[in-house]
């Protein structure tokens, strides 16, 4: 076999060709670069929350986040305490996290599973947002949905259409399942 097949970086079928074999070098250090990155977020989150809510790692695993959010005053969530699942993939920051709310909510932007409408956490996603930033997106979303990229199509319409009934039924699940 050439060298040039055999080199790790070299992508020609050898050890580190991505195709069964062993990629050493590259991926360590992406994995060791996106746990300090975690991990920095995590102490600037300790040091500095944003306001009305937490979030911190599950057990020991700085991948899995468990998150709570207060509902935003003035909104019908008002009073209520939603609590999301946060995962961060291998590759973050260069990917986003994967945000699902665990408490039942009534918003066009979030569905029945907990999914998260939100551009950040798709096509919109940069290195340079952090946890921290993102909780505040999702709060922002949660008090000012965004009924022109729904998830929910009929609860779009209804708060287009019928804003009072909308609120009055996202304040009831509030009361029945954030409380």
């Amino acid at each position: 076999m050439s060298s040039s097949t055999n080199h790790p970086f070299s992508g020609g079928g050898g050890v580190g060709s991505g195709e069964g074999g062993v990629q050493p070098w590259p991926s360590a250090i992406s994995a060791t670069a996106s746990r300090n990155r975690i991990k920095k977020e995590l102490m600037e989150f300790t040091a500095d929350p944003p306001p009305e809510c937490s979030a911190g790692p599950i057990r020991d695993d700085l991948y899995h986040w468990f998150s709570t959010i207060v509902g935003p005053r003035g909104s019908p969530y008002e009073g209520g305490v939603f609590f999301l699942d946060i995962v961060f993939p291998c590759d973050y920051p260069f990917k986003p996290p994967a945000v699902t709310f665990k408490t039942r909510i009534y918003h066009c932007n979030i569905d029945s599973t907990g999914k998260v409408s939100l551009d950040i956490l798709k096509g919109s996603w940069s290195p340079a947002w952090t946890i921290s930033k993102v909780l505040v997106a999702v709060k922002a979303i949660v008090s000012h949905p965004d009924p022109f990229n729904p998830l929910v199509a009929s609860i779009a319409r209804l708060y287009l259409t019928d804003r009072a009934k909308h609120d009055e039924i996202a304040a009831e699940f509030t009361t029945r399942f954030a409380r």
